[in-house]
């Protein structure tokens, strides 16, 4: 059972039904700036995405820099426009050319920390110090130095110039770096006024803490069950761990709490490795996953052209298109399968999902999602075995059609599958 004390309104109606997409501007074009990606939108519009999320876009500082260009989160000044990407102008074109396009855009905020050469240094007491009276770096973050939210003035200047994308430049919401490392109190203080702006406010956090989703964010990051699907995928966990979260998950969240997943993002690309190389060919597999279970699908830069490559993360890289029109028939068929399925719409515009019994429980992921006169039911060989596997009972009996290729099937009690390694069947029934 789902919490049900919702202390947070729903999330906005046009997220309901959306599809993610983390835009990095440095790798997303060879040009890698907004001009070059504003003539990418109509090419993200026709695979189906509803929302961009927009990386850091804010000039990056330069002492203690990694790399000859620096990490995006080490951020100098909140309000300025790295010149890389281009001037405040190209980046108005691109967000004008989205919403015509009927895409909302989000923006990293990055409010944990700053460059150790941002504006904001020279403000006394806005960071955290040392031991040594220095300003404190947090883990190997060399490149950055810790704020300190004990100080009121700082905190009135973060929502400041979160208040100034809104006001400036039309942003539809924030995605919020290692959110868990900053108060829930600064966050829901910051929340209260930036709605007053944009009551539809769309909140990612890139957290999985409980309390943010509270009062606050729409979205939080499902870490737990994408690091269960990498442990899957390399046969260190099975299909009974994947439940498990899913049944941990809804005794902790709100039901309009949705959590977002992925195969892969900035940080897993960069630093643990693309989707091939922690999933193997199940990679495809977990992506048609990521779209069945109570979710938002989220794609990285790269992804829907079969991007096989580790993009450098402080320098300018490319893409390595591998098997474009493969990746982009399956994200553009993903995409029309869940805006087209209510049952597969995020928190409480979905339907449920129901496990279905079957001989494989630990290979084979066999569940179905149903909403009035839809339902979904998906049976997934998440493993490198080819298995013959008996569904148990349940109320999946009926005429379905399967994905992508509409041929009509036939489901009944005791139905029995051959399944290759990593296949997946994804069945939908519509009542006339």
């Amino acid at each position: 059972m789902h919490k049900s004390n919702s202390l947070k309104p729903s999330s906005s109606d046009w997220s309901k039904n959306a599809i993610i997409y983390e835009l990095n501007t440095r790798q997303f074009t060879v040009d890698g700036t907004f001009q070059a990606a504003k003539n990418e939108l109509p090419r993200l519009k026709e695979l189906g995405i509803t929302i961009i999320w927009l990386m850091p876009i804010q000039p990056i500082g330069e002492l203690e820099r990694k790399g000859k260009l620096g990490s995006y989160y080490a951020i100098k000044d909140y309000k300025g426009i790295n010149s890389e990407y281009g001037v405040k102008e190209d980046l108005e074109q691109f967000i004008t050319t989205a919403h015509s396009l009927g895409m909302k855009v989000l923006l990293d905020w990055v409010a944990n920390h700053t460059s150790p050469d941002a504006l904001w240094v020279e403000n006394k007491g806005w960071h955290v110090l040392n031991e040594r009276g220095e300003l404190a770096v947090k883990f190997d973050w060399t490149d950055i130095t810790e704020l300190d939210y004990n100080h009121q003035d700082m905190r009135r200047a973060m929502i400041d110039s979160m208040k100034y994308w809104i006001e400036e430049l039309d942003f539809d919401g924030f995605r919020c770096d290692m959110a868990m490392l900053v108060p829930t109190s600064f966050w829901e203080s910051a929340y209260e006024e930036l709605i007053t702006l944009k009551p539809d406010l769309f909140m990612l956090s890139e957290a999985e803490e409980v309390d943010l989703t509270e009062k606050v964010f729409d979205m939080y990051y499902g870490w737990s069950l994408h690091h269960i699907m990498n442990s899957v995928a390399q046969g260190k966990a099975n299909v009974n761990a994947l439940w498990h979260n899913f049944a941990e998950r809804s005794q902790k969240f709100q039901k309009n709490s949705i959590p977002l997943l992925f195969t892969s993002n900035h940080d897993e690309n960069s630093h643990a490795g693309t989707e091939f190389e922690r999933m193997g060919d199940g990679a495809e597999t977990f992506a048609a996953f990521t779209y069945l279970v109570p979710s938002m699908p989220l794609i990285y830069t790269g992804q829907e052209l079969g991007n096989n490559k580790r993009l450098k993360f402080f320098e300018k890289d490319f893409i390595h298109i591998h098997q474009a029109e493969r990746f982009t028939k399956l994200y553009k068929n993903l995409n029309h399968l869940r805006k087209n399925n209510p049952v597969l719409w995020s928190g409480e515009h979905g339907g449920e999902m129901v496990r279905i019994g079957n001989d494989e429980p630990t290979r084979v992921f066999s569940m179905s999602r149903s909403m009035n006169s839809n339902k979904v039911v998906a049976i997934l060989n998440l493993s490198s075995d080819e298995l013959t596997v008996t569904l148990g009972e349940g109320y999946y009996r009926g005429e379905y059609t399967l994905f992508p290729t509409q041929e009509k099937v036939t489901l009944n009690t005791g139905e029995r599958f051959n399944l290759r390694p990593w296949q997946y069947l994804i069945l939908t029934q519509t009542a006339k």
